[in-house]
C-alpha cells in the first residue's frame, strides 16, 4: 500500500512537471515610415503630397491565434497589448502557453474586442489612465496617430487621428493574418521570437488620406473606418527565430 502511494506521488509530480512546460512566442515590432525607421518629429511626405511630422503613434493588438498547416485556427490565451512608439518596452510582447504544433501564420486583432469595449475601463494595458479610452463614448481608441502639418489651417497645425468604433455601423476592428517565412515548429517548452514591422505610411494608402480637409478624427464614423481599412496593411513579419 505504501509503495502504491509512493508511486502515485511520483507520477503526479511528473504530470505537474510536464503540464508546467509550455512554449511562448515573443513578438517584437519595429516602427517604420516608407520602409525606414520611424523618427518622431522628422518631416515626412504623405502620399497626398502633404509634408508632416509625427508626435505620437499608439495602437492596441489582441485576440491572438495561430493557424496550422491545414488552416486550423488555435486561439491563444487572452492577451491585450498597447504598443507605444515612445516606449521601447511596449514593442516586445510575450504570448504564453502556446500549444505544440506546426504553424504557418499568426492572426491578431488591431484594437480591443467589443466585449471589452462594453465592460467599462479595465486594468493593465486597457487601463483608462493610458488615455486610450473614450469615457463619453464608452469605448476604446483602437489606434492613434498625432502630429503636425503646415497645410492644416488651425493655429496649432495639428492633426489628430483617434480611430475607434466597435458597433456594427461604425466597426473599425480589423483582424490581420500574417504568414511566417517558413513553418514554425513549437515543441515542449521551446520559445520562438517573431520580428515584425509596422509601417505608418500605410495609414494613408490605398485610400488616400490628406490633412487639409480632415485633420481631426476623434469619433466613430466614415473617416475612422477609412483609416482602419488602410492601417490594417501596416504589419509585416520579417523573421522568426529562437
Amino acid at each position: 500500500m505504501i509503495l502504491r502511494i509512493f508511486l502515485c506521488m511520483i507520477l503526479a509530480g511528473s504530470a505537474v512537471q510536464v503540464m508546467g512546460q509550455s512554449a511562448s512566442l515573443e513578438l517584437s515590432v519595429t516602427h517604420q515610415f516608407g520602409g525606414k525607421p520611424l523618427q518622431r518629429g522628422m518631416p515626412y511626405l504623405a502620399p497626398a503630397g502633404d509634408t508632416f511630422t509625427i508626435s505620437r503613434f499608439r495602437y492596441f493588438i489582441s485576440n491572438f491565434s495561430l493557424l496550422d498547416m491545414n488552416g486550423k485556427e488555435t486561439a491563444l490565451p487572452p492577451a491585450y497589448f498597447l504598443v507605444d512608439d515612445a516606449k521601447e518596452e511596449s514593442k516586445i510582447m510575450t504570448l504564453k502557453d502556446v500549444p505544440p504544433g506546426s504553424y504557418k501564420s499568426i492572426r491578431f486583432l488591431i484594437g480591443v474586442d467589443s466585449i471589452k469595449n462594453v465592460s467599462g475601463p479595465q486594468s493593465g494595458a486597457l487601463a483608462v489612465e493610458s488615455g486610450m479610452f473614450w469615457s463619453w463614448n464608452s469605448g476604446y481608441i483602437m489606434a492613434q496617430l498625432e502630429g503636425h502639418s503646415p497645410v492644416i489651417k488651425s493655429p496649432t497645425r495639428e492633426f489628430v487621428f483617434h480611430v475607434g468604433g466597435y458597433r456594427q455601423k461604425d466597426q473599425v476592428l480589423k483582424f490581420v493574418t500574417l504568414s511566417f517565412p517558413a513553418p514554425v515548429q513549437i515543441t515542449g517548452s521551446q520559445n520562438k521570437r517573431i520580428s515584425m514591422t509596422a509601417d505608418v505610411n500605410k495609414w494613408f494608402l490605398p485610400d488616400t488620406v490628406g490633412f487639409l480637409h480632415q485633420p481631426v478624427v476623434m469619433a466613430p464614423g466614415p473617416q475612422a473606418r477609412k483609416l482602419a481599412a488602410n492601417y490594417r496593411h501596416m504589419f509585416t513579419i520579417t523573421s522568426v527565430g529562437e
